[in-house]
C-alpha cells in the first residue's frame, strides 16, 4: 500500500479555466483506442455515481492520428463489457491543444513527453498536463499499453483504472465544490 505522501498528488489539480462551466478532463494515450477510452468510460461511470457528471466532463484522445474515427479496440470494448461498461459509442480522435481542457491526463510518460513538447512548441498551457499515475495515486506508474495483447493485459489495465479512479474523482469533487 502506498504511503500517505505517495497517495497525495504532487501538486493540486489546475483550477477551472471558466468556473461557470463544467470542468473538462481529457485522458490521452497513443492512438485513443485502448487505454484512454477505457479510462474515459470508467471515469464517466464514477463521476455519475458520485453525482458529478454535470460538473465534470470527461473525454479522451490520442497523441497520434493513426486510428482517428475508428471504434475502440475490440479487446478493450470486450473487457469493459465484461465489467458492465459500454464502450460502443467511442470513436478515436487526435488531441488538439485548441480544445483547452482544464486538465489533460497522459496515460504514460511517453504520452506526457509528447503532450508537454507539443504544448511548449504551440505556446499552450503545459501546467494543465499531468501523468495519470501521479494524479490518480499510482505512485507515478504508467498505465501499460495493452494494444495487440491478450485479454489478461486489457483486464490488468481496466483493474488499474478502476482502482485509481476514485482518487481522481475525489480530487475533482473537491475542486468543483470550492466556492
Amino acid at each position: 500500500m502506498p504511503s500517505a505522501s505517495a497517495r497525495r498528488p504532487a501538486r493540486p489539480l489546475p483550477s477551472p479555466r471558466d468556473p461557470d462551466q463544467p470542468y473538462r478532463v481529457c485522458l490521452v494515450c497513443l492512438g485513443n483506442i485502448c487505454r484512454s477510452p477505457m479510462a474515459e468510460v470508467v471515469l464517466k461511470a464514477q463521476l455519475a455515481a458520485a453525482g458529478l457528471d454535470r460538473k465534470v466532463i470527461a473525454d479522451s484522445a490520442g497523441t497520434g492520428a493513426w486510428h482517428v474515427g475508428q471504434p475502440m479496440d475490440s479487446s478493450a470494448r470486450a473487457q469493459l463489457a465484461r465489467r458492465g461498461y459500454d464502450g460502443r459509442a467511442h470513436r478515436a480522435r487526435q488531441f488538439e491543444a485548441a480544445w483547452a481542457p482544464d486538465l489533460v491526463l497522459a496515460m504514460d510518460a511517453s504520452n506526457l513527453k509528447t503532450l508537454t513538447g507539443n504544448a511548449a512548441t504551440n505556446g499552450a498551457d503545459g501546467s494543465r498536463i499531468r501523468l495519470f499515475g501521479e494524479v490518480a495515486g499510482l505512485e507515478g506508474a504508467d498505465i501499460p499499453d495493452p494494444y495487440g495483447g491478450r485479454p489478461a493485459e486489457f483486464d490488468r489495465v481496466l483493474s488499474l483504472l478502476e482502482s485509481a479512479m476514485p482518487r481522481l474523482v475525489s480530487q475533482l469533487a473537491e475542486l468543483v465544490s470550492r466556492p
